[in-house]
């Protein structure tokens, strides 16, 4: 990722007035914004800003993009598995099961023998070596599998499909029809969870998408405004600088609508832990998008602020502008 890293402390804007207690008019607020060190010297430099490229947010929509490719392929891994599985022979061994559909054979000896699957007498089953060698194929090929999650296949199978499963496949006999029955199903359960992870990564990218062009139109406006002082004449600066410190001020409060927006959505994000996000954080779904990324935890509260942060640069210099200029 290239998002360079920033503060993102200050989220709120203030919504400051034009005239503050005590004042009549708008020289009040813009006496102190003439003699703010840095402000007396960009008086004169007054002008267009460069285009921001609003890199928080788009880093961010990448790193989503990047994430729902690789949720679709373990999607499509687990479902291939499943099918795999699913045509496997089975072969007959204890007849009583556990609610799982595994059998209760399959879980004696699992305190102490530490047996991994295709070692020992176990491996030399065929059907228990086609299981290991379809999920190989399948869940643990994917390129990005070994690599993130560093796991083992049993640890990989008793993680993803319950760790009854992988007792099954490294216990004595063969698979049965019962426990084939609970890998397909378990399987197929994965390959849902992250068809609903898609759908909640999906939504993210929507907001993205949407909160991007909110501030995009905001920055247009902003170097508009700007770049209009440009053009005015001496004799009604003035004036017209008062009504572009005053738009810019209006600028300055809808970053900090978008701001408030984007609160509520983080409060209320389009997928709970429950359904398959495992992390610790106070906003988990957020935490699993951006916490991997070198940019910030919320990119979007982190853009908002870059470009309140360039309003009010904006703003104090055409404040101390009209302050010279009286």
């Amino acid at each position: 990722m290239s998002v360079h890293p920033s503060s993102t402390a200050v989220f709120q804007i203030p919504d400051r007035g034009v005239t503050g207690a005590g004042c009549t008019d708008v020289w009040c607020d813009l006496g102190a914004v003439a003699t703010e060190p840095g402000v007396v010297t960009a008086v004169a430099i007054v002008g267009v800003l460069a285009l921001l490229t609003f890199a928080y947010v788009r880093d961010a929509e990448a790193a989503c993009r990047d994430e729902r490719r690789r949720v679709l392929d373990e999607r499509d891994a687990f479902e291939t598995f499943a099918d795999r599985v699913g045509r496997i022979d089975t072969v007959s061994v204890a007849t009583d099961a556990t609610p799982s559909g595994v059998p209760v054979a399959a879980l004696r000896g699992i305190g102490g023998g530490g047996r991994r699957p295709g070692r020992g007498p176990t491996g030399d089953s065929v059907t228990l070596r086609r299981v290991l060698g379809a999920y190989e194929d399948t869940v643990m090929s994917l390129p990005h599998y070994r690599s993130e999650y560093d796991e083992t296949t049993a640890q990989s199978l008793a993680a993803e499909l319950g760790p009854d499963t992988a007792t099954a496949l490294a216990s004595d006999g063969g698979l049965s029809s019962g426990a084939q029955s609970a890998l397909v199903d378990r399987s197929r359960h994965a390959a849902a969870a992250r068809d609903r992870l898609v759908d909640a990564i999906d939504e993210e990218i929507a907001e993205l998408d949407e909160r991007e062009a909110a501030l995009s139109t905001i920055d247009r406006r902003r170097r508009r405004l700007v770049g209009h002082m440009e053009g005015i004449r001496a004799e009604s600066e003035a004036d017209a600088a008062i009504d572009v410190w005053n738009r810019l001020t209006e600028l300055e409060r809808e970053c900090d609508e978008l701001a408030a927006e984007r609160q509520v959505s983080l409060d209320d994000p389009p997928l709970t832990p429950e359904t398959a996000i495992d992390t610790d954080g106070e906003r988990p779904f957020y935490d699993y998008l951006y916490g991997p990324t070198d940019g910030p935890r919320y990119p979007v509260l982190a853009q908002v602020a870059e470009v309140a942060d360039g309003i009010r640069a904006d703003r104090d210099r055409v404040g101390a502008r009209i302050a010279g200029s009286r």
